[in-house]
């Protein structure tokens, strides 16, 4: 074989192994933010399972989420082949194929009653620290001798009964005032 044979099957190694390397890393990068996702999803529902129902459709839409990631990987098989055979592969096209497939396989857990119902409780489980961030500042307020909101609700209650009733006494006086 000749010189430039040999250049030309070394180039075209190392840019097959780049491309390789290439699909591996985003696989791996995938696959990770995907087992982060799931992590964060099984923390969130941690403490409470949800009903068999749920459970089931949330195994379903994992289901159709991996086939979403492994239906990516043969598209980037295939283009990546394309590519070894010489045609001309944009790196757009093989970053696009792994962001639509991340809001694909996102969109199918996402779409999951069980998502909802752990949703929910997050939601709910905030909510409650709120409310006990609030009575714990409502308490310190009380303690430093300061107006608390229970206080200056009272203060408008009874300012708001006030006006009724000096509005109903100018409406006697001017009753009277016309009777005179």
């Amino acid at each position: 074989m000749s010189d430039t044979t040999n250049d030309a099957m070394e180039d075209w190694s190392e840019m097959v192994e780049q491309m390789n390397d290439a699909v591996a890393d985003s696989v791996e990068q995938n696959m990770k933010a995907q087992a982060a996702f799931m992590e964060s999803w099984a923390d969130a529902v941690e403490g409470s399972l949800p009903e068999e129902e749920e459970l089931a459709e949330g195994f379903e839409g994992y289901n159709r989420a991996y086939e979403v990631w492994m239906d990516a990987a043969d598209k980037m098989f295939e283009r990546t082949t394309d590519a070894a055979q010489g045609e001309d592969v944009e790196p757009t096209e093989i970053r696009d194929i792994w962001l639509q497939s991340a809001n694909e396989a996102f969109k199918e857990v996402m779409g999951t009653s069980a998502f909802a119902a752990a949703n929910g409780q997050l939601v709910e489980a905030m909510m409650d620290m709120q409310d006990e961030a609030d009575d714990i500042t409502q308490d310190t307020i009380q303690q430093m001798g300061l107006p608390t909101r229970d206080d200056v609700m009272e203060v408008g209650e009874r300012l708001v009964e006030l006006e009724r009733r000096q509005h109903a006494v100018e409406q006697k006086l001017d009753r009277i005032i016309e009777e005179l």
